[in-house]
């Protein structure tokens, strides 16, 4: 039962190769929790689950959310998992794409496996794509109120769904407040991931995150591409923009129809085993 565990900005998943796994077609919910939890598990912020087959890229992959909820893409979660494929040595170039319930990505592994740039897709922010309730239309600078606190918001997709909240008193401790208020709003029938931000200069931004289904995280690739991509639209930053996070920066690029290519560090934390005994465990 072999694990390979890296970090991306402190953003920490575990990699679980089905080759490793021949009796699972997938981890249940349970088996998630358990793994990903801090105290009985592994621990990590979710679990990437591939190589797997497809015809449309050169690699598949599912991610799971900490919960047991399956995310449809995750910006740190795929720098990573380019990086186990580069370490395993399954890539024939060190660009490679890599299928995603929300989308093909293309990856780029440099640095010796140190740095991975990722081409994320367009990021959209109609409100059918993302999705957010009411009438067909651009979610751009819209009101929401939650804790008796009212947001200005904008929310997108690239893949999975985002909500960006500028703001002044950016902190830690808003994230986590506001955050899983935001996370289930009724707006966000599938919820949503959040970001807070704010804007530093015309080429920097910074953002606090309340991941959907992982709660309070120190650095995430979507989110920064949302954040980015959302602060281009509203003409306070241009196309090329660093994201600072508690975990670390990531460089972002924006092109033509909001596509974006992001590039971040990779970290390898560890190679083990998990023990049957871990399964005992309910949580």
């Amino acid at each position: 039962m072999r694990f390979h565990k890296y970090h991306a900005l402190g953003n920490d998943y575990i990699v679980l190769d089905p080759a490793d796994y021949p009796e699972w077609r997938a981890p249940t919910a349970a088996q998630v929790r358990v793994v990903c939890h801090r105290n009985y598990g592994v621990g990590s912020d979710g679990i990437l689950w591939g190589p797997l087959p497809t015809a449309k890229a050169d690699f598949g992959l599912r991610i799971f959310n900490p919960d047991g909820s399956e995310a449809e893409k995750s910006g740190n979660g795929i720098r990573i998992f380019s990086r186990y494929l580069w370490d395993q040595k399954r890539q024939k170039n060190d660009a490679f794409t890599i299928e995603t319930p929300g989308g093909v990505v293309r990856s780029e592994v440099t640095d010796s496996g140190r740095m991975v740039t990722v081409a994320m897709g367009s990021v959209s922010f109609d409100s059918r794509m993302i999705p957010v309730t009411g009438h067909a239309r651009d979610v751009l600078c819209e009101s929401l109120e939650v804790q008796g606190r009212a947001f200005t918001f904008s929310a997108a997709t690239i893949g999975n769904p985002h909500c960006v909240i500028p703001v002044d008193d950016l902190s830690p401790e808003l994230a986590r407040r506001y955050g899983p208020s935001v996370e289930v709003h009724p707006l966000f029938p599938n919820r949503t991931n959040v970001q807070f931000l704010k804007v530093v200069d015309s080429s920097t931004i910074q953002i606090e995150i309340w991941e959907r289904g992982a709660g309070y995280t120190l650095a995430s690739g979507s989110s920064s591409s949302a954040a980015a991509a959302v602060a281009h639209r509203l003409g306070l930053v241009g196309r090329s923009v660093t994201v600072q996070m508690p975990g670390g920066n990531i460089g972002i690029e924006i092109g033509d129809g909001f596509s974006v290519v992001m590039t971040g560090t990779v970290n390898k934390v560890a190679v083990g085993e998990m023990h049957p005994e871990l399964f005992e465990v309910t949580v």
